[in-house]
Protein backbone atom coordinates (compact mmCIF):
# COMPACT_ATOMS: atom_id res chain seq x y z
CA UNK A 1 0.00 0.00 0.00
CA UNK A 2 1.30 3.62 -0.97
CA UNK A 3 2.22 6.02 1.74
CA UNK A 4 -0.17 8.93 1.91
CA UNK A 5 2.28 11.05 3.29
CA UNK A 6 4.66 10.40 0.24
CA UNK A 7 2.46 9.94 -2.38
CA UNK A 8 2.67 12.48 -5.36
CA UNK A 9 -0.55 14.38 -4.27
CA UNK A 10 0.77 15.13 -0.82
CA UNK A 11 4.41 15.98 -1.84
CA UNK A 12 2.75 18.82 -4.71
CA UNK A 13 1.16 20.30 -1.52
CA UNK A 14 1.97 24.02 -0.50
CA UNK A 15 0.60 26.87 1.02
CA UNK A 16 -1.57 29.16 -1.00
CA UNK A 17 0.00 32.65 -0.66
CA UNK A 18 -3.16 34.46 -1.46
CA UNK A 19 -5.42 33.16 1.12
CA UNK A 20 -2.60 31.17 3.26
CA UNK A 21 -4.66 28.28 3.20
CA UNK A 22 -2.87 24.58 2.30
CA UNK A 23 -3.44 23.20 -1.22
CA UNK A 24 -4.42 19.07 -1.65
CA UNK A 25 -1.71 18.42 -4.01
CA UNK A 26 -4.71 18.60 -6.91
CA UNK A 27 -4.06 21.16 -9.61
CA UNK A 28 -5.44 21.28 -13.31
CA UNK A 29 -4.70 23.70 -15.76
CA UNK A 30 -2.99 25.65 -13.19
CA UNK A 31 -6.25 25.47 -10.50
CA UNK A 32 -5.64 24.03 -7.55
CA UNK A 33 -7.67 22.93 -4.87
CA UNK A 34 -7.65 24.41 -1.52
CA UNK A 35 -7.88 22.06 1.73
CA UNK A 36 -10.71 23.89 3.14
CA UNK A 37 -13.06 21.86 5.45
CA UNK A 38 -16.60 22.33 5.84
CA UNK A 39 -18.21 24.37 8.18
CA UNK A 40 -18.55 22.81 11.91
CA UNK A 41 -22.55 24.00 11.76
CA UNK A 42 -22.73 22.48 8.06
CA UNK A 43 -21.39 19.09 9.57
CA UNK A 44 -23.65 18.49 12.78
CA UNK A 45 -26.54 19.37 10.99
CA UNK A 46 -25.48 16.75 8.65
CA UNK A 47 -24.92 14.58 11.36
CA UNK A 48 -28.39 15.82 12.93
CA UNK A 49 -30.07 14.53 9.83
CA UNK A 50 -28.50 11.22 10.04
CA UNK A 51 -29.49 10.68 13.38
CA UNK A 52 -33.41 11.91 12.67
CA UNK A 53 -33.50 9.92 9.75
CA UNK A 54 -32.40 6.65 11.38
CA UNK A 55 -35.06 7.68 14.29
CA UNK A 56 -37.31 8.07 12.04
CA UNK A 57 -37.33 4.84 10.23
CA UNK A 58 -37.16 2.82 14.09
CA UNK A 59 -40.33 5.15 14.63
CA UNK A 60 -42.82 5.37 11.72
CA UNK A 61 -43.46 3.26 8.71
CA UNK A 62 -39.99 4.08 6.00
CA UNK A 63 -38.60 0.63 4.85
CA UNK A 64 -40.95 -0.94 1.87
CA UNK A 65 -41.37 -4.82 1.79
CA UNK A 66 -43.45 -7.09 -0.27
CA UNK A 67 -46.67 -6.64 1.36
CA UNK A 68 -46.21 -3.58 2.71
CA UNK A 69 -43.61 -1.56 4.86
CA UNK A 70 -42.14 -1.29 8.50
CA UNK A 71 -44.69 -0.54 10.74
CA UNK A 72 -42.65 1.49 13.04
CA UNK A 73 -42.76 0.91 17.37
CA UNK A 74 -44.90 3.64 17.37
CA UNK A 75 -48.25 2.30 15.31
CA UNK A 76 -48.54 5.53 13.35
CA UNK A 77 -50.01 5.16 9.92
CA UNK A 78 -51.36 7.79 7.31
CA UNK A 79 -54.69 5.54 7.28
CA UNK A 80 -55.14 5.28 11.03
CA UNK A 81 -54.74 9.02 11.06
CA UNK A 82 -57.14 9.67 8.75
CA UNK A 83 -59.65 7.25 10.47
CA UNK A 84 -59.05 9.76 13.42
CA UNK A 85 -59.34 12.73 12.14
CA UNK A 86 -62.87 11.03 10.65
CA UNK A 87 -63.75 9.93 13.74
CA UNK A 88 -63.23 13.53 15.27
CA UNK A 89 -65.45 15.51 12.63
CA UNK A 90 -68.12 12.62 12.52
CA UNK A 91 -68.37 13.26 16.75
CA UNK A 92 -68.28 16.69 16.01
CA UNK A 93 -71.32 16.64 13.68
CA UNK A 94 -73.27 14.10 15.62
CA UNK A 95 -74.89 16.99 17.72
CA UNK A 96 -76.28 18.56 14.60
CA UNK A 97 -77.26 15.08 12.65
CA UNK A 98 -79.24 14.19 15.92
CA UNK A 99 -81.32 17.54 15.99
CA UNK A 100 -81.77 17.40 12.12
CA UNK A 101 -82.89 13.85 13.07
CA UNK A 102 -85.67 14.86 15.37
CA UNK A 103 -86.39 18.07 13.32
CA UNK A 104 -89.80 17.93 11.56
CA UNK A 105 -88.35 18.76 7.76
CA UNK A 106 -91.34 21.71 7.56
CA UNK A 107 -89.96 23.66 11.04
CA UNK A 108 -86.42 24.00 9.74
CA UNK A 109 -86.75 28.11 8.80
CA UNK A 110 -87.39 28.40 12.43
CA UNK A 111 -83.75 27.38 13.13
CA UNK A 112 -81.80 29.32 11.36
CA UNK A 113 -78.43 28.14 13.04
CA UNK A 114 -79.67 24.28 11.70
CA UNK A 115 -81.09 25.51 8.58
CA UNK A 116 -77.47 26.80 7.68
CA UNK A 117 -75.96 23.45 8.79
CA UNK A 118 -78.46 21.74 6.72
CA UNK A 119 -77.94 23.85 3.68
CA UNK A 120 -73.96 23.15 3.75
CA UNK A 121 -74.22 19.41 4.48
CA UNK A 122 -76.65 19.14 1.73
CA UNK A 123 -74.62 21.09 -0.81
CA UNK A 124 -72.13 18.65 -0.40
CA UNK A 125 -74.27 15.70 -0.53
CA UNK A 126 -75.72 17.34 -3.68
CA UNK A 127 -71.55 17.69 -5.63
CA UNK A 128 -71.69 13.87 -5.24
CA UNK A 129 -74.83 12.95 -6.13
CA UNK A 130 -76.92 15.70 -8.00
CA UNK A 131 -74.66 17.32 -10.17
CA UNK A 132 -74.26 14.29 -13.20
CA UNK A 133 -78.26 15.37 -13.80
CA UNK A 134 -78.56 19.07 -12.66
CA UNK A 135 -74.93 20.41 -13.15
CA UNK A 136 -72.36 21.85 -10.36
CA UNK A 137 -75.14 24.73 -10.38
CA UNK A 138 -78.02 23.19 -10.25
CA UNK A 139 -78.87 24.99 -13.53
CA UNK A 140 -80.07 21.28 -15.11
CA UNK A 141 -80.31 21.56 -18.89
CA UNK A 142 -82.16 20.09 -21.24
CA UNK A 143 -85.02 17.58 -19.61
CA UNK A 144 -83.18 17.85 -16.37
CA UNK A 145 -85.22 20.44 -14.71
CA UNK A 146 -83.10 24.15 -13.51
CA UNK A 147 -83.49 23.81 -9.54
CA UNK A 148 -82.49 27.64 -9.30
CA UNK A 149 -85.49 28.61 -10.60
CA UNK A 150 -89.04 28.88 -8.70
CA UNK A 151 -90.81 26.34 -11.33
CA UNK A 152 -91.89 23.47 -9.93
CA UNK A 153 -93.76 20.13 -10.98
CA UNK A 154 -94.36 18.33 -7.64
CA UNK A 155 -93.82 21.55 -5.24
CA UNK A 156 -91.37 23.99 -3.94
CA UNK A 157 -91.49 23.56 0.24
CA UNK A 158 -89.37 21.61 1.81
CA UNK A 159 -91.81 18.66 2.86
CA UNK A 160 -92.78 18.09 -0.72
CA UNK A 161 -89.15 18.28 -1.87
CA UNK A 162 -88.00 15.70 0.89
CA UNK A 163 -91.13 13.58 -0.65
CA UNK A 164 -90.09 13.73 -4.54
CA UNK A 165 -86.19 13.06 -3.01
CA UNK A 166 -87.50 10.35 -0.61
CA UNK A 167 -89.23 8.48 -3.62
CA UNK A 168 -88.36 9.46 -7.04
CA UNK A 169 -89.63 9.63 -10.72
CA UNK A 170 -91.30 7.57 -12.22
CA UNK A 171 -89.57 4.52 -10.04
CA UNK A 172 -90.48 1.12 -10.72
CA UNK A 173 -91.52 -0.61 -7.00
CA UNK A 174 -92.03 2.55 -5.05
CA UNK A 175 -95.89 3.01 -5.12
CA UNK A 176 -95.23 6.58 -3.75
CA UNK A 177 -92.81 7.73 -6.35
CA UNK A 178 -93.71 10.77 -8.60
CA UNK A 179 -96.00 9.56 -11.35
CA UNK A 180 -96.93 10.80 -14.35
CA UNK A 181 -97.58 9.88 -17.92
CA UNK A 182 -97.89 12.15 -21.01
CA UNK A 183 -99.53 9.90 -24.12
CA UNK A 184 -97.68 9.57 -26.98
CA UNK A 185 -100.22 11.44 -28.95
CA UNK A 186 -98.57 10.80 -32.21
CA UNK A 187 -96.60 7.92 -31.83
CA UNK A 188 -99.82 5.89 -30.68
CA UNK A 189 -102.11 7.71 -33.47
CA UNK A 190 -104.25 9.93 -30.90
CA UNK A 191 -103.81 13.32 -32.83
CA UNK A 192 -103.06 13.21 -36.45
CA UNK A 193 -99.98 15.12 -37.65
CA UNK A 194 -101.87 18.40 -38.33
CA UNK A 195 -103.59 18.43 -35.32
CA UNK A 196 -100.30 18.04 -33.50
CA UNK A 197 -99.17 20.83 -35.28
CA UNK A 198 -102.39 22.57 -34.47
CA UNK A 199 -101.60 22.11 -30.74
CA UNK A 200 -97.83 23.13 -30.73
CA UNK A 201 -98.79 26.52 -32.42
CA UNK A 202 -101.02 26.81 -29.78
CA UNK A 203 -99.25 26.16 -26.83
CA UNK A 204 -96.17 28.04 -28.06
CA UNK A 205 -98.87 31.33 -27.84
CA UNK A 206 -99.65 30.37 -24.19
CA UNK A 207 -95.88 31.93 -23.26
CA UNK A 208 -96.10 34.65 -25.82
CA UNK A 209 -93.20 32.60 -27.66
CA UNK A 210 -95.80 32.89 -31.15
CA UNK A 211 -98.24 35.01 -32.38
CA UNK A 212 -102.07 33.92 -32.28
CA UNK A 213 -102.48 32.33 -36.24
CA UNK A 214 -105.47 30.28 -37.74
CA UNK A 215 -103.54 26.87 -36.88
CA UNK A 216 -103.10 28.18 -33.31
CA UNK A 217 -106.58 28.68 -33.02
CA UNK A 218 -107.32 25.21 -34.26
CA UNK A 219 -105.11 23.69 -31.63
CA UNK A 220 -107.02 25.52 -28.92
CA UNK A 221 -109.92 22.99 -29.04
CA UNK A 222 -107.33 20.03 -29.92
CA UNK A 223 -105.71 21.69 -26.41
CA UNK A 224 -108.91 21.88 -24.61
CA UNK A 225 -110.37 18.21 -25.41
CA UNK A 226 -106.86 16.25 -25.16
CA UNK A 227 -104.34 18.41 -22.80
CA UNK A 228 -106.19 20.61 -20.23
CA UNK A 229 -107.26 17.60 -18.36
CA UNK A 230 -103.53 18.24 -16.88
CA UNK A 231 -102.35 21.13 -17.90
CA UNK A 232 -105.35 22.95 -17.44
CA UNK A 233 -107.08 24.96 -19.33
CA UNK A 234 -105.52 28.01 -19.50
CA UNK A 235 -102.07 25.99 -19.60
CA UNK A 236 -100.89 26.77 -16.02
CA UNK A 237 -99.89 23.06 -15.62
CA UNK A 238 -100.86 20.60 -12.19
CA UNK A 239 -98.33 19.61 -9.35
CA UNK A 240 -100.78 16.85 -8.98
CA UNK A 241 -100.02 15.37 -12.08
CA UNK A 242 -96.67 16.68 -12.54
CA UNK A 243 -97.75 18.59 -15.58
CA UNK A 244 -95.26 21.69 -16.29
CA UNK A 245 -96.54 24.94 -16.70
CA UNK A 246 -97.19 26.44 -20.57
CA UNK A 247 -97.56 29.51 -19.73
CA UNK A 248 -94.11 30.42 -18.56
CA UNK A 249 -91.88 30.50 -21.42
CA UNK A 250 -89.66 27.74 -18.45
CA UNK A 251 -89.35 25.01 -21.24
CA UNK A 252 -88.12 21.42 -19.94
CA UNK A 253 -87.59 19.40 -23.10
CA UNK A 254 -86.92 22.41 -25.58
CA UNK A 255 -89.34 25.73 -26.58
CA UNK A 256 -88.75 25.83 -30.38
CA UNK A 257 -91.57 24.15 -32.80
CA UNK A 258 -89.94 20.88 -33.69
CA UNK A 259 -89.46 20.47 -29.45
CA UNK A 260 -92.92 20.98 -28.71
CA UNK A 261 -93.96 18.81 -31.73
CA UNK A 262 -91.63 15.83 -30.82
CA UNK A 263 -92.47 16.03 -27.16
CA UNK A 264 -96.86 15.98 -28.24
CA UNK A 265 -95.15 13.05 -30.93
CA UNK A 266 -93.71 10.63 -28.28
CA UNK A 267 -93.25 12.63 -24.87
CA UNK A 268 -89.86 11.95 -22.82
CA UNK A 269 -90.39 11.32 -19.52
CA UNK A 270 -87.51 11.93 -17.13
CA UNK A 271 -86.98 9.73 -14.01
CA UNK A 272 -85.47 10.04 -10.82
CA UNK A 273 -83.77 7.85 -8.16
CA UNK A 274 -85.70 7.02 -4.99
CA UNK A 275 -83.01 8.28 -2.57
CA UNK A 276 -84.62 6.95 -0.24
CA UNK A 277 -83.34 3.63 -0.88
CA UNK A 278 -80.22 4.73 -1.11
CA UNK A 279 -78.77 7.72 1.39
CA UNK A 280 -79.76 8.49 5.59
CA UNK A 281 -82.98 10.11 6.34
CA UNK A 282 -80.90 13.38 7.64
CA UNK A 283 -78.95 13.47 4.25
CA UNK A 284 -82.03 13.84 2.27
CA UNK A 285 -83.14 16.58 4.78
CA UNK A 286 -80.51 18.33 4.34
CA UNK A 287 -80.53 17.61 0.11
CA UNK A 288 -84.58 18.87 0.59
CA UNK A 289 -82.58 22.17 2.72
CA UNK A 290 -80.10 22.74 0.08
CA UNK A 291 -82.41 22.56 -2.93
CA UNK A 292 -85.06 24.79 -0.96
CA UNK A 293 -82.29 27.62 -0.72
CA UNK A 294 -81.31 27.45 -4.43
CA UNK A 295 -83.86 30.33 -4.71
CA UNK A 296 -87.40 29.26 -5.80
CA UNK A 297 -87.88 27.47 -2.27
CA UNK A 298 -91.56 28.27 -1.25
CA UNK A 299 -93.01 28.45 2.23
CA UNK A 300 -94.73 25.40 3.98
CA UNK A 301 -98.61 24.86 3.62
CA UNK A 302 -100.28 22.16 6.05
CA UNK A 303 -103.00 20.72 3.79
CA UNK A 304 -106.10 20.89 5.37
CA UNK A 305 -107.74 17.67 6.83
CA UNK A 306 -110.53 16.29 5.18
CA UNK A 307 -113.54 17.17 6.59
CA UNK A 308 -115.10 14.38 9.26
CA UNK A 309 -117.77 12.72 7.59
CA UNK A 310 -118.27 10.15 10.54
CA UNK A 311 -121.64 10.53 12.20
CA UNK A 312 -121.64 12.06 15.30
CA UNK A 313 -124.12 11.08 18.44
CA UNK A 314 -126.78 13.74 17.73
CA UNK A 315 -127.01 12.96 14.30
Amino acid sequence: MADAHNSPAAASRRIDEATNTETVGHEWDGIEELNTPLPRWWLWTFYATIVFAIGYCVAYPAWPMISGATEGVLGWSSRGQLQNELDAQQAARARTVAALADMPIEQLPDHPALMRAAIAGGSAAFKVNCVQCHGAGAAGSKGYPNLNDDDWLWGGDLKTIETTLIHGIRQPGDDATRQSMMPNFGADGLLTAEQIGQVADYVLTLSGKARASASSQQGAQVFADNCAVCHGAAGKGSRQFGAPNLSDAIWLDGGRREDVVAQLTRPHHGVMPAWGNRLDPVTIKMLAAYVHSLGGGEDFAETPAPPDTQPTEAE
